[in-house]
């Protein structure tokens, strides 16, 4: 099974859709969705870029390659506003973020 079957699948199902609801929100019809899933066709560039809009993740998570493949739509565009940034701004943002990171990581050693 490739890659992208399994994403399409498991964002169909993390959205509690159904295959005819993905079809509704894609404009890719219902039986294609289904031979998608089932391995049995790939989609076209077009196709699969509207079924990553539809779920609001980037082309390369759909297909689960690239160096943005982990990073849905909104990851990837605070990405953006924080490169956008002056220096100083990154630098006081990194340190929080840094911060918050470092806080996480103490609670689940503790936790486990």
């Amino acid at each position: 099974m490739d890659k992208i079957t399994v994403i399409i699948s498991n964002l169909r199902k993390e959205k509690g859709w159904s295959q005819s609801d993905l079809a509704n929100e894609s404009g890719v019809s219902r039986e294609m969705i289904s031979k998608y899933e089932r391995g049995l066709a790939i989609p076209s560039v077009d196709a699969a870029k509207k079924i990553a809009d539809a779920f609001g993740v980037s082309l390369d998570y759909l297909v689960g390659e690239g160096i943005n493949a982990s990073f849905d739509k909104t990851t990837l565009k605070r990405l953006q506003e924080i490169q956008n940034m002056k220096p100083d701004f990154r630098v006081h943002l990194f340190s929080v973020i840094d911060s918050v990171i470092r806080d996480y990581k103490t609670q689940q050693a503790y936790s486990q």
